[in-house]
Formats: structure tokens, C-alpha cells, sequence
């Protein structure tokens, strides 16, 4: 199955936008790796199964791509969290709380739960997008779970006067 490049930018453009900025945590590389990753799709001429399938193989590339622009000597100056939190819009104070506290989890812990919440993956296809066990991927759910419940449990205790 192949879907044209148009149709799977204008689907999947915010995913691969916000899977790439959990990594990066800055927009102009999440920008380049969107790029970088919609045009290994249309260089590619791998058939895939269906389009669950595209957008898993989308998501691996965007998240690789993103982890060696993290890694790479030449890496700009990224766009204070602050900077880029003014761009968002949030519906309520609550969500905007929680974004910036899945933000500043370890990178370990943000990607699952951002696959798992945000783009409502099951256990088993974050296991396959991440190439990790199953079981790794409940721990790393666990222990992400456990650092907002504790970061939150902090900045509500903090709230009250």
C-alpha cells in the first residue's frame, strides 16, 4: 500500500511534529526532522501493509531522526520551553501543567508517554515503533506515570497557600 506524500503530510504532520518536538524540545529541528522524514517516504519505494503501518514506520523515522539531531555536534541553541510554551494554546491551566511536566520528564520517559497518551498507541505497537519489549515499555509507562504523579503532587502543593 503507498499513500501520495500530500495525503500523509496533511494527516500526519502534527504527529510527526509533536513526536519529533518531545525529543528535540525545540521547534526548528522538530521542523527539520517533519521534512527530513516525509521525504525519506517519498525516496522510499517500500510497500507497506496498511496505513497503521505507514504511520508507525513515520513515527520510527521521525523519532531517529530526531535523537541523531539531539545528538549531533552542530546542534543549535533550543528554543526555551518558555518560548515555545507561548506558541501553544491549552484549554484549560490543568493541561497546560501537564504538558510542561511530560516536557521535563527524561527522554526515556517523555516518548512513551507521548506515543502511549498522546497518540494513543497500544503497549505493543510503542514496543514495535520504539523496537523495545513490551515489558519495557510498561516499565518505562510506570516509571514516566510515577514522575508526573510526584512532579504534579509538588506544583499542586505549591498552588495552596
Amino acid at each position: 500500500m503507498r499513500l501520495t506524500t500530500e495525503e500523509l503530510i496533511e494527516r500526519y504532520r502534527d504527529n510527526v511534529f509533536a513526536a519529533a518536538f518531545h525529543i528535540c524540545k525545540n521547534a526548528a529541528d522538530a521542523d527539520d526532522v517533519v521534512q527530513d522524514t516525509f521525504l525519506q517516504y517519498h525516496l522510499t519505494d517500500r510497500d507497506f501493509t496498511d496505513e497503521g503501518h505507514i504511520r508507525a514506520w513515520l513515527l520510527r523515522v521521525a523519532i531517529n531522526r530526531a535523537k541523531d539531531i539531539r545528538r549531533s555536534f552542530w546542534r543549535r541553541k533550543s528554543v526555551p520551553l518558555e518560548d515555545y510554551m507561548e506558541t501553544l494554546s491549552f484549554e484549560t491551566e490543568e493541561s497546560e501543567g501537564l504538558f510542561e511536566q511530560v516536557m521535563k520528564l527524561p527522554e526515556r520517559y517523555r516518548i512513551v508517554i507521548h506515543l502511549f497518551y498522546f497518540e494513543d498507541y497500544s503497549v505493543r505497537e510503542v514496543a514495535q515503533i520504539l523496537r523495545l519489549t513490551e515489558s519495557n515499555v510498561k516499565v518505562r509507562l510506570m516509571r514516566g506515570r510515577k514522575l508526573l504523579k510526584d512532579a504534579l503532587k509538588e506544583a499542586w502543593n505549591d498552588d495552596e497557600p
